[in-house]
């Protein structure tokens, strides 16, 4: 159940980042608002992965999906730049994350 916690923390992560853009400095309301549900449901959705995964790996995954969620929202929502270099250091975040689950011992 801890994964599925972490994973879901993760996207939390990659909405309420994508509406802190949407809110231009937290002055639109309705962004800004759902910013905020955004962030206290991913920080406590990592809070109870914690519970049984280890520290280093539950918050580089936490943060490794959000980076990586960010990047394809940014690349398919903000038209922003697809380079090889871009997507040679997403493989690595990928690489990343799914190196530290196989090795996490859970």
């Amino acid at each position: 159940m801890a994964w599925i916690y972490l994973v879901v923390a993760g996207l939390m992560e990659v909405f309420w980042s994508t509406f802190l853009k949407l809110s231009h400095g937290f002055t639109q309301l309705g962004y800004s608002v759902l910013t905020i549900v955004g962030m206290v449901a991913s920080f406590l959705l990592l809070s109870q992965a914690m519970k049984t995964l280890p520290l280093g790996t539950a918050y580089a995954i936490w943060t490794g999906i959000g980076a990586l969620g960010a990047v394809v929202v940014g690349i398919v929502f903000f038209r922003e730049a697809v380079t090889l270099p871009r997507m040679i250091f997403v493989g690595l975040l990928l690489i990343g994350i799914l190196g530290l689950k196989a090795t996490s011992g859970h």
